[in-house]
């Protein structure tokens, strides 16, 4: 079996998206959706780069393939899509398919009990709600919203939470070439005021008619008197 495309959308939300090395809670160097050294590939130690978020869900799709392959050979029972999807998002986070309880409950033929004890994994706490969800997929086929965070991360590799884009997983994968979105963007600077069109120079005005006429009189007036 194969994730499906509600399954990868659902273990995004899970991971989240970081596209240059962090910190994971546990202190492991990780990049895009949840890659690590383990996964083979990309050794987030030892990168020092920025992931487009294309390069991020390209990564994924290769590294999935690895945990795809191990529920296969770990599950002995005939499931569902939901249920398939649920390990392998499961498996992507704790590694554990091979020697969790769950499984051995799953391959006894009891799957509601087996879906209990997606439960018995919820260390470190914050890890508790994507449990929940993947128990709530697990025995009700029920995936969560096609949300993801995509967060930026300092260069010591701690994940700034605040500072993170809120995107929709399905609009992402449906797009094909997926473009970044901005991350913390700062607002554009106001644009320059219109420039002013040339105000033309005022000419000086012509004299008047009358006042050229009081001129010439004057003149000729001062002439007159020097002739007598």
């Amino acid at each position: 079996m194969k994730t499906s495309t509600e399954g990868l959308i659902a273990l995004i939300g899970h991971e989240g998206i970081v596209l240059s090395r962090y910190k994971d809670s546990v202190g492991v160097w990780t990049i895009g959706v949840g890659h690590t050294k383990a996964a083979g590939g990309i050794n987030p130690e030892l990168f020092a780069g920025t992931l487009s978020l294309q390069q991020a869900i390209d990564l994924l799709r290769t590294d999935i393939v690895k945990y795809e392959d191990a529920v296969n050979k770990a599950v002995k029972v005939p499931l569902t899509q939901y249920e398939f999807d649920a390990l392998v998002s499961f498996h992507y986070n704790t590694g554990a398919i091979a020697s969790a309880t769950l499984t051995k409950t799953l391959n006894s033929g009891d799957k509601v009990n087996a879906g209990k004890q997606f439960m018995n994994w919820v260390k470190p706490p914050e890890i508790k709600s994507r449990r929940q969800a993947e128990r709530t997929l697990f025995l009700t086929g029920k995936y969560p919203p096609p949300l993801a965070t995509i967060y930026p991360a300092d260069k010591s590799g701690k994940v700034q939470w605040g500072k993170g884009a809120r995107v929709n997983v399905r609009d992402l994968l449906n797009a094909g070439n997926i473009a970044t979105p901005p991350l913390d963007k700062p607002p554009a600077p106001p644009a320059p005021p219109p420039a002013m069109p040339p105000q033309p120079t005022p000419e000086p005005a012509a004299p008047s008619g009358n006042w050229l006429s009081i001129i010439l009189s004057a003149i000729a007036a001062a002439f007159s008197r020097k002739q007598s």
